[in-house]
């Protein structure tokens, strides 16, 4: 009878990164209630100290390798870099966001939390060792992003592109959860390394799922296509970038890029 992991065999610290941004996030939605609507650029500076000090502790486990989760997080040198890029896109993103959202009168304390959120999710794709991991990630990047693509409201525009964007990431969804279901038919397996392995034995010949795992991995690069926006899932793009917010725009548009483009590297 196996006994169950304890709390030590979770290694949480590899994660330290990610919880440090998230909890940040959470506690500064908090904190921004407290806090003058024509006092904002307060929450825009707490935002950027909580991705320097994320970026501090990431330094810090920047050569430490290993797994957490019991193998569904991964920490090594690439999730770590990436780690890097995605704080310092989330840091100019909130430079350039406080006096923009000043001068277009949508100067709204959550904004910069969400932005803390969402990159939390992006670091937290990098690390993911597991479909499981990856999936949650992808809502957690996602879900922040829809409510900042319709920033603008009232602005029709704005609605419109915070909806096109959540109904199409609604789908790319169910289609990477189906492709994960499919996978984990074939393979038997959620964690990454047991699919190359359980893929490696399939090439040689050793199974007969190969359809199965071939139309799984399909549709789960058509889900990760979407939030990309690669030929052919690029249509939503010129709708939700012009309504959204400039900033929020320039954001999407590199940051979630690295966060998808990861998954298959």
């Amino acid at each position: 009878m196996s006994s169950l992991p304890n709390f030590a065999d979770y290694n949480i610290a590899l994660a330290t990164p990610v919880i440090v941004l998230a909890v940040w996030g959470t506690l500064l939605l908090i904190v921004d209630l407290f806090i003058a609507e024509n006092r904002k650029h307060i929450t825009a500076w707490l935002a950027i100290a909580g991705l320097a000090v994320t970026f501090i502790v990431n330094l810090a486990l920047y050569n430490v390798q290993g797994e957490a989760f019991l193998g569904m997080f991964v920490n090594d040198h690439f999730s770590s870099f990436m780690n890097i890029i995605v704080l310092v896109t989330a840091f100019i993103s909130i430079l350039l966001s406080i006096d923009y959202l000043r001068r277009t009168g949508i100067e709204r304390g959550e904004y910069y939390p969400l932005i803390l959120l969402t990159s939390a999710g992006m670091m937290f794709m990098g690390h993911a060792n597991d479909l499981i991991t990856v999936f949650v990630a992808l809502e957690m990047l996602s879900i922040p992003l829809y409510i900042m693509a319709a920033f603008r409201y009232p602005e029709l525009k704005s609605e419109e592109a915070g909806l096109k964007y959540f109904i199409l990431g609604a789908f790319s969804s169910a289609f990477f959860v189906y492709g994960a279901a499919l996978i984990y038919g074939a393979t038997g397996a959620t964690n990454l390394n047991e699919i190359f392995a359980a893929v490696a034995r399939i090439v040689a010949g050793e199974g007969t799922s190969a359809f199965l795992l071939l139309l799984g991995s399909g549709l789960v690069l058509v889900g990760l296509g979407f939030k990309v926006a690669v030929v052919p899932f690029h249509m939503w793009t010129p709708d939700v970038y012009q309504g959204a917010p400039t900033t929020v725009t320039a954001f999407m548009s590199a940051a979630t890029k690295v966060a998808a483009l990861v998954v298959p590297l």
